[in-house]
């Protein structure tokens, strides 16, 4: 991913959560927690462009039966 897109994409997301705090109304408590897992999703989103996290379809988990 190059770093133009890199920089787009966290514009747009930005600008999208913006929109969404000031011109939708919801309640307080709801916009914090949609505040935070956006922010949360990014971050990991971010370690995962950089290599930080590695693979996340790397990690199996067991199956139960």
């Amino acid at each position: 991913m190059s770093l133009i897109s890199l920089i787009v994409t966290l514009i747009v997301v930005g600008v999208l959560l913006w929109l969404l705090n000031t011109y939708i109304p919801m309640d307080g408590k709801i916009k914090q927690i949609i505040n935070v897992v956006v922010v949360i999703a990014v971050v990991l989103w971010l370690l995962s462009a950089f290599g930080v996290l590695g693979r996340a379809g790397d990690i199996r988990v067991p199956q139960i039966r």
